[in-house]
């Protein structure tokens, strides 16, 4: 079982922990690949912070540095979470336009991030936690028989936010008390 797969099921993060699984699955196959969806489902769980939460005003900015910039996302997410993403942004960046420096450790590198990031989702607007560590030994080794084809992690913030408004304050004050 990949390490993204017990977030499938999860309500909130089950919408983008399908581009987590299939960056993990990817792997083997193509570590420029499986960093760009790593980047992806960073992004795609950043703009739904964004909608769940009050403590976070949408910035002028809505590229993802503009949105990982500012001081109310680093508050929330804290020093050692904010050098995570950063990592994943910045080799994401890398896979999309010189993906011949990136190797299998940078990948699991964003791997790893990617999932202490979904863990700190998890942990703060989950209804039900349940603490999890990466485990480097079920990343798969080989190439499954077909490569998985990457769900589509593109979402507009403005659809977001407006569908989410409802659970704004709930989440919020989930994430503050946790």
């Amino acid at each position: 079982m990949p390490n993204f797969t017990p977030y499938l099921p999860h309500p909130q993060l089950g919408a983008f922990a399908a581009t987590a699984e299939a960056a993990e699955k990817i792997l083997p196959i193509d570590p420029a690949a499986s960093i760009l969806n790593c980047r992806r489902t960073m992004e795609a769980a950043v703009k739904w912070m964004y909608s769940v939460d009050d403590a976070l005003t949408v910035p002028r900015d809505t590229r993802l540095a503009g949105l990982t910039g500012t001081r109310e996302f680093r508050d929330v997410v804290g020093s050692d979470l904010e050098r995570r993403l950063w990592l994943v942004r910045k080799l994401g960046n890398t896979a999309a336009h010189d993906s011949k420096k990136l190797t299998w450790d940078k990948a699991v590198a964003c791997l790893e991030n990617l999932f202490v990031f979904f863990d700190f989702l998890a942990c703060c607007y989950g209804e039900e936690y349940t603490p999890r560590d990466f485990d480097p030994a079920l990343l798969p080794v080989e190439a499954p028989a077909e490569a998985p084809a990457a769900p589509k992690a593109e979402i507009e913030l403005e659809r977001l936010m407006a569908e989410n408004q409802a659970l704004r304050e709930e989440l919020t004050a989930r994430r503050v008390q946790q």
